[in-house]
């Protein structure tokens, strides 16, 4: 009976002192981690469990780490996501590596879980959006809203905003010249022009322009705006189209201006300048924003991310946050930003050197930022109209995707103040 009383006292001391030692949950991002992109929903976890996320940014890929919590090692085995259990003396060795002013390292505080909303159509087409499908994955909560919401001024109770694969032009993704006859496609023009009635527009480019106007204050308020594929371009050439009909006949019911493309105010854009609009309708492009593929583009496609100091632009340091620097590029409508058509003070964080081309870029506008990633879905290099959607369990380590999610934490992070 002794041996066994001691025994059990052996075990509950063991405990005891593991759990003295093993204070810290370490989350890498580096090659070790089984799923990087559900490792993002763990941060997410844990920040709305109320504990402080320490995102460790160029440390192990851009680790998380956080005070050891049982509910967020359960969730990271449920999950499938690689973790450490440290001890205190470990944690703190991390972060003296860290703020070493040698290593181009920074701790940054995930504090607040973001409001997260998708601009996306309620009705079904066929395609689908990376963003959603990511958020999805990774157990991350959003909210779906489109113009009705957007002009009903619901967009200030949200801090971050996707647009979905759109054309804020009102030409409809410029699909009418292989699509005019298909269903999806004539459905959708109707629900759009009977919203754009119903909201008091007469034509639905002058909806979309008011929805791209309502997007722009936001950011300019302080909201965080991510958009890919033809979010990007097409939302710039409608804020420097105010004002000038780029809408042919098949589109709004009315001829375009002949004299649009001169009367474009490239002042009013976040990200373009320079640029030209497509005006022909059967041409599925909204501007020459957007690169022209080559036939044998995929085996050479691959952009590159740039390294920033952590300390000095933890910005960029953390939307850019991988464990691969080098990601296969994508197609899409937007396959990539022609450089010249990009305002000088825009950040570039990925491009594609051999090919002069921009597929990552970043800048702010107002109180707020904006981050716009070209392509259509990161593990499908050429996603076509009515493609099933990707399977991310298929491609739990993409490179690709980390990007778009490394935006969506963004909003979370308050950069730490150290004691000088």
């Amino acid at each position: 009976m002794n041996i066994i009383k001691r025994f059990i006292i052996t075990i509950i001391l063991a405990g005891f002192v593991l759990n003295l030692s093993a204070t810290h949950l370490l989350v890498p991002m580096d090659l070790v981690q089984k799923n990087h992109l559900k490792a993002y929903g763990i941060a997410y976890f844990a920040v709305g469990k109320g504990i402080d996320v320490s995102w460790l940014l160029n440390y192990r890929g851009g680790s998380f780490m956080c005070q050891y919590s049982q509910s967020v090692q359960d969730e990271c085995a449920i999950r499938g996501v690689t973790y450490e259990v440290i001890s205190d003396i470990q944690a703190s060795a991390i972060i003296n590596e860290i703020a070493s002013l040698e290593a181009n390292m920074d701790e940054i505080k995930l504090t607040k879980l973001p409001k997260i909303a998708v601009y996306s159509p309620k009705n079904k087409l066929p395609w689908d959006d990376a963003v959603t499908l990511v958020l999805t994955y990774a157990e991350i909560p959003y909210t779906v809203i489109y113009d009705t919401e957007v002009l009903n001024g619901e967009l200030p109770k949200y801090d971050w905003l996707h647009l979905h694969h759109e054309d804020f032009t009102g030409q409809y993704g410029k699909f009418w010249g292989n699509y005019r006859n298909a269903a999806w496609y004539q459905q959708d023009v109707a629900e759009q022009e009977a919203t754009a009635q119903r909201l008091g527009y007469s034509k639905v480019s002058q909806m979309k322009l008011a929805v791209a106007k309502s997007i722009r204050d936001f950011v300019a308020g302080g909201g965080y705006l991510f958009a890919m594929c033809s979010g990007p371009d097409s939302f710039d050439v409608a804020l420097a189209a105010e004002g000038v009909d780029i809408c042919d006949v098949m589109f709004d019911g009315d001829p375009m201006d002949p004299q649009a493309q001169s009367k474009l105010d490239f002042s009013k854009t976040f990200a373009f300048t320079n640029f030209n609009i497509v005006t022909n309708p059967y041409q599925y492009e909204i501007a020459d924003i957007d690169v022209k593929p080559t036939g044998d583009r995929k085996k050479n496609d691959f952009f590159t991310l740039f390294e920033f100091s952590a300390k000095w632009d933890p910005v960029p340091t953390m939307l850019c946050q991988n464990h691969s620097n080098v990601i296969p590029g994508f197609m899409g409508q937007t396959t990539a930003f022609r450089k010249d058509r990009i305002k000088p003070h825009v950040l570039i964080m990925g491009e594609s050197a051999a090919m002069g081309e921009a597929r990552y870029i970043h800048g702010e506008y107002g109180k707020g930022t904006w981050t716009f990633y070209s392509g259509h879905d990161p593990e499908d290099y050429q996603h076509f109209v009515g493609d099933p959607p990707t399977d991310l369990d298929i491609f739990p380590n993409s490179p690709g995707y980390r990007l778009i999610l490394n935006n969506v934490l963004f909003p979370a992070a308050k950069k730490q103040v150290r004691k000088t």
